[in-house]
């Protein structure tokens, strides 16, 4: 496998010197075509695709790793092998309970089982760790859906259907949603979408003891349905894009500011 890899990096290497067009593609030019090329294998998995299709669907993504790494080589940054040195770190510190902290797979009697629940726990620790030793780091740019103040009484929605009544009075509850909601994002990637953005953040509450977003409330009869299964969800989700098309709004922007906060709309 090593020299197949090492021969993509190569061909992509000739690319850049001898294309023009690969030569003076930017990693903001090809953004776009990462996000294309991962939701495309996402979709070979989904629709239960051939094998050759899924290896393809792979194949566009690794060009995309390899490309990116090519032209960050050529600024001075950081090369391929980098990358691939800076995940298998992470996975290795990421997995003490099959790993040896100098990377080394751990004795057989050491290979003991761990339950999901021992293993989101120890997930939960060393990120808090990682998070800890970046926090002397120089402030990054938040991401786009982290949330920023919110208005006293305004409306909260967290884990599942969560309603609030609109002007209850709980500003201590809401300013803490706020901020655990933006402390649950900040890991997550700048550019996510909104709804899967959303998504992660109620599944990280969830591992956390208590959980510090607020508990969902009764689910209203009229969501109970498209709650049956995904298929229900989908067709439920749809129709609600259509209503918000329709009614000259973004369902994506919409959700991407719940997640910053609550406030005024500039767009109406």
């Amino acid at each position: 496998m090593g020299a197949r890899v090492d021969h993509l990096v190569w061909v992509v290497a000739q690319l850049r010197l001898h294309c023009p067009w690969t030569r003076a593609l930017t990693h903001e030019q090809l953004t776009e075509y990462l996000v294309e090329e991962a939701y495309e294998a996402v979709e070979a998995i989904e629709t239960g695709a051939d094998e050759d299709t899924l290896r393809s669907e792979l194949g566009d993504v690794l060009f995309q790793v390899v490309l990116h790494s090519a032209i960050a080589q050529d600024r001075g940054a950081f090369a391929m092998e980098d990358v691939a040195e800076a995940i298998t770190a992470k996975m290795l510190r990421r997995n003490p309970h099959v790993f040896t902290p100098d990377g080394a797979l751990r004795p057989p009697d050491e290979l003991r089982e761990i339950t999901v629940e021992q293993l989101e726990r120890q997930w939960e620790s060393i990120k808090a760790a990682e998070k800890a030793a970046a926090s002397s780091a120089p402030p990054a740019a938040p991401p786009s859906c982290a949330p920023g103040p919110a208005p006293e009484g305004s409306g909260q929605s967290g884990e599942g259907t969560v309603v609030e009544t609109p002007g209850e009075d709980r500003p201590g509850q809401t300013r803490a949603a706020d901020a655990a909601l933006a402390d649950l994002l900040a890991s997550l990637p700048a550019h996510l979408p909104a709804l899967a953005a959303a998504g992660k953040a109620v599944d990280r509450a969830a591992r956390r003891e208590p959980n510090p977003l607020p508990a969902p409330t009764q689910t209203p009869d009229h969501l109970a349905e498209a709650l049956a299964d995904e298929a229900a969800l989908g067709e439920a989700l749809f129709a609600l894009v259509r209503h918000a098309r329709a009614a000259g709004l973004d369902p994506e922007r919409a959700l991407r500011r719940r997640l910053r906060g609550p406030g005024p709309d500039p767009a109406r």
